[in-house]
């Protein structure tokens, strides 16, 4: 578990920890289990030294013993032996100086005490570079007294190391809390609070900037700022690896493990009855929960990404439901917006869990609302690799095609970055065990509201669930391809009168429906129970359980050591005699008419025709920051083959808003050469070319109104010289400019006249087929009127204004818009003397519309405050980085012209 959200809590506001790795401290040949954690306060760093239990996942299971400044009297170097270095998977052993003070650790072996070191060394040389620079540490003197959260006083600042000494006498360790098995819990992760998320996302960003290790024996003042060697990462520790994954079954067992898993839309409710019933219905306590929740907040601030107080009411009212026969540790928790999922583990069973993970997807309109969505915990239990994922697809009976485009979403886009942060990030479906609970939306379809209620009535749930959409989908292979699902032997659980076992009594009469699943994926599980739990009446939806017996990977630990033993050698005596090679299915990939936002994709696939195993990687080319052009991925970008192996590389050609505006008026090209590079081995060229055809997505409103025919007709001459004028006011040109981009009066008045009854227009998404209709009507004029839904055409508007080079309100003007915000007068004053014509005419436009929409808000389900958080981040950018203040004052900038 990530044990710096213990060490987070003994430490003040302006404090953060934003990394722990728990280790061995050597003295006289015997070690005692320590925590160490990077803290970093008003720019300085330090070390500090905890004892903890066997899993520290709160305040009260660790005791600070010691802070280490890190200044000019620190220094942290690797004293492995030449012996040791040479063996992959050995715990790495490194001495850390302060002020003549030293201890030696044993960190255990893994990419998490690399990223460890890592970033110590990073605040070390930061140091180093900067000596003289003043550094304080007023804010370490309060640790001398013992402060709330922490059991127990230090000593003054590094006074413990003495007893640690490698080279003075000092007294014998005492109060010894227990060792951690080697390896068990290094990775662990577990949080119980909002703030959790936050130190994560702190922690990311560090380790995006972290430094290759380079090995250093002394620690004079010239080579202090150099980084730790860790040999043993590489090659040929993903030969071992890969050789140690082939070999599994002979070092691993099986072990059966219990998981509950339940979902429930709660329709925006306060929790009002216990979930004992639901969650509780088990004979013997399950070992592992994994609660999801719908539809937590249904409030319009909920919806715009707040925190919400429906949180911890309905995480006290699980934690309260649990059996009462065991003891739980909260994991993790991750919400986005009304998403929530809870982990809970017995507390024996916590130490077990490591490489945690959680992500979120949004899939609501444009990809980016959180309305609908999927979020997901990924863990290793044992040695088993579990992903637990709870979404909540779109809605409406017709809509089935939308729930599958969320469905391939989510497993596209949800990735969970590895600690190596070497390795390409892991999707969904790359784990032994997938579970995914959820509302997912799949109505009854073909039969009316009496027919479905006849055969719930006799209990026929088999002939029911012949016209249930989520089965004919999978049927077709549509949706969840390889997963299974319980029979289902219960009723609907949607939807009901709210208090109630009445089916729904409004004016729409919702069909029943069996919104609410359990599927899973992988081998080794059985499904010992799936039902609803109608005793549960504060919804309009029922909530549902599965209980499963999960077979789990546990590593014995003798036949590991000879496993791991024979790989070893052999690879020993395979790197001494041989140079890795590879064949290419080819050198030359040409992609044809690549359109904005549609993806390509073609396969190189390398075959290992060499005598060992091989590690390959994309590299940058000479003064080049990255290895390909930002429209071009090479998936996966590194990767390992075995001997006569070999891997297939996605080479995917995707234009977005980054890259669209160089491509449409001609300063870019699709043109690249990829650098493959073979470790130990020579590097191959690959040349990528293609053809773009512009598009009216990514050109600026200036061109657009000087475009008379569609853009897919224009020479691109053109468009570079109109490129080059935009922004500029009164340009002489041949004719009248148009007022707006006819593609923007296209869609606006498609519209006007269809949509603006629609139910949920702007807060629903459209289907991406119809999107790329309406795209290429826009660009060729072709067909006269634009195709799609409502929907998908409100979508396409958005994507076009987010679209833009230059937004609406240009960037120049953007830092007037925030001084004025509260102003109505000036605001107006801003928009009629500061925009050009031509973004003036298409900010007025744009309003005046949004106003008629609003008109109909009883119908259309908008007010201002919707409209506003959605138009506001699209009309009114920042060139750089914008923050929450600055969010709040574009949006009360543009509620002026909606009022």
């Amino acid at each position: 578990m990530d044990q710096s959200v213990a060490i987070q809590e003994t430490l003040e506001e302006e404090e953060n920890c934003s990394i722990a790795v728990q280790c061995d401290i050597i003295h006289d040949n015997s070690t005692e289990s320590r925590l160490l954690g990077l803290v970093e306060s008003a720019n300085e760093k330090a070390l500090f030294v905890y004892t903890h239990r066997r899993m520290a996942i709160t305040a009260d299971d660790v005791s600070l013993e010691d802070v280490l400044p890190i200044s000019l009297d620190f220094s942290v170097v690797e004293v492995s032996s030449p012996e040791q270095l040479f063996v992959v998977g050995t715990d790495t052993r490194v001495r850390i100086t302060y002020k003549h003070k030293e201890m030696e650790l044993k960190l255990p072996f893994g990419s998490h005490s690399r990223l460890f070191l890592s970033e110590v060394n990073k605040a070390w040389s930061d140091v180093c570079r900067s000596p003289m620079q003043e550094l304080k540490f007023d804010w370490i003197s309060k640790y001398q007294k013992a402060p709330k959260g922490v059991k127990g006083a230090p000593t003054p600042l590094g006074t413990n190391l003495t007893k640690y000494s490698l080279h003075q006498e000092g007294e014998k360790p005492s109060d010894k809390k227990g060792t951690l098995e080697k390896d068990k819990t290094n990775n662990s992760d577990s949080d119980n609070s909002i703030r959790s998320s936050i130190q994560e996302s702190q922690s990311f960003s560090s380790r995006e900037n972290r430094n290759d290790l380079v090995r250093s024996s002394s620690h004079t003042a010239e080579n202090k700022a150099q980084i730790l060697a860790m040999p043993q990462f590489g090659l040929r520790d993903n030969l071992i690896k890969c050789e140690l994954l082939k070999s599994e079954d002979v070092y691993t067992f099986l072990e059966n493990f219990s998981f509950f898993l339940g979902t429930y839309n709660v329709n925006g409710q306060t929790p009002k009855e216990s979930l004992r019933p639901w969650l509780s219905c088990t004979l013997h306590p399950p070992d592992i929960y994994c609660v999801g929740f719908q539809e937590l907040d249904l409030s319009k601030e909920a919806f715009f990404f707040t925190d919400t107080p429906k949180e911890p009411e309905w995480t006290r009212a699980v934690s309260e439901g649990l059996h009462p026969d065991a003891k739980y540790a909260l994991v993790k928790l991750i919400r986005l917006v009304g998403i929530m999922l809870i982990f809970y583990v017995k507390t024996e069973h916590a130490e077990f869990i490591s490489d945690l993970e959680a992500e979120t997807v949004g899939t609501g309109i444009m990809g980016r609302m959180g309305n609908k969505g999927a979020v997901a915990i990924r863990f290793r239990f044992h040695n088993s690799d579990i992903c637990v994922v709870n979404s909540h697809l779109a809605a409406h009976v017709e809509e089935y095609e939308r729930r599958n485009q969320d469905f391939k979403d989510i497993c596209s886009r949800l990735q969970f970055r590895q600690l190596d942060l070497t390795q390409p990030p892991l999707t969904i479906m790359k784990h032994d065990v997938v579970l995914w609970i959820g509302d997912l939306n799949y109505r009854i379809s073909d039969l009316d509201v009496d027919g479905v209620k006849e055969l719930i009535s006799k209990k026929d749930f088999e002939t029911l669930h012949s016209y249930d959409q989520l089965k004919k989908q999978i049927d077709e292979e549509a949706v969840f391809v390889g997963f299974e699902e319980g029979d289902i032997n219960f009723q609907p659980t949607y939807k009901y009168d709210t208090g109630s076992d009445n089916w729904d009594s409004s004016e729409k009469c919702r069909v029943p429906a069996w919104c609410d699943r359990v599927l899973w994926k992988g081998k080794n599980i059985k499904q010992q129970h799936y039902q609803s739990h109608m005793a549960l009446k504060t919804s309009d939806h029922k909530p549902v359980s599965s209980l499963f017996i999960i077979g789990i990977k546990r590593i014995n630990d003798e036949a590991y050591k000879k496993t791991f033993e024979d790989i070893v050698r052999n690879i020993d005596k395979m790197e001494n005699e041989c140079i890795p090679s590879v064949t290419l299915s080819k050198r030359e990939f040409d992609f044809k008419d690549i359109k904005f936002m549609e993806h390509q994709a073609q396969t190189l696939r390398l075959f290992n025709d060499g005598q060992v195993p091989c590690q390959f990687e994309f590299i940058q080319k000479p003064n080049e920051l990255t290895y390909c052009k930002p429209w071009l991925t090479a998936n996966p970008p590194k990767g390992f083959i075995a001997k006569g192996g070999s891997a297939d590389i996605e080479l995917e050609v995707f234009v977005n808003r980054g890259t669209a505006p160089d491509l449409n008026c001609g300063r870019e090209q699709i043109e690249d050469i990829l650098v493959l590079h073979l470790e130990r081995g020579k590097d191959y060229f690959i040349s990528v070319t293609g053809n773009y055809l512009q598009s009216c997505y990514g050109t600026s409103i200036y061109a657009l109104c000087h475009l008379r025919e569609p853009i897919r007709d224009m020479p691109q001459d053109a468009l570079r010289e109109l490129a080059a004028m935009s922004g500029t006011e009164n340009t002489a040109t041949t004719e009248k400019p148009l007022d707006i981009p006819k593609e923007l009066w296209m869609m606006v008045d498609h519209l006007f006249r269809n949509a603006v009854k629609q139910e949920d227009i702007f807060q629903q998404p459209g289907l991406r087929s119809e999107f790329a209709e309406i795209r290429d009507c826009l660009d060729t004029g072709i067909p006269d009127s634009l195709p799609g839904s409502n929907h998908s055409v409100a979508e396409a508007l958005l994507l076009f204004l987010d679209a833009l080079p230059e937004p609406v309100v240009p960037f120049s003007v953007y830092q007037q818009c925030l001084e004025c915000s509260s102003n109505e007068s000036q605001c107006q004053r801003v928009i009629s003397t500061l925009l050009p014509q031509c973004h003036r005419n298409v900010f007025n436009y744009l309003a005046a519309f949004l106003r008629e929409l609003l008109k109909s808000s009883e119908i259309n389900r908008l007010d201002v405050s919707i409209l506003v958080t959605i138009f506001a981040s699209l009309l009114l950018k920042s060139d750089t980085k914008q923050d929450l203040v600055e969010k709040r004052k574009t949006q009360e900038f543009f509620r002026h012209f909606l009022t």
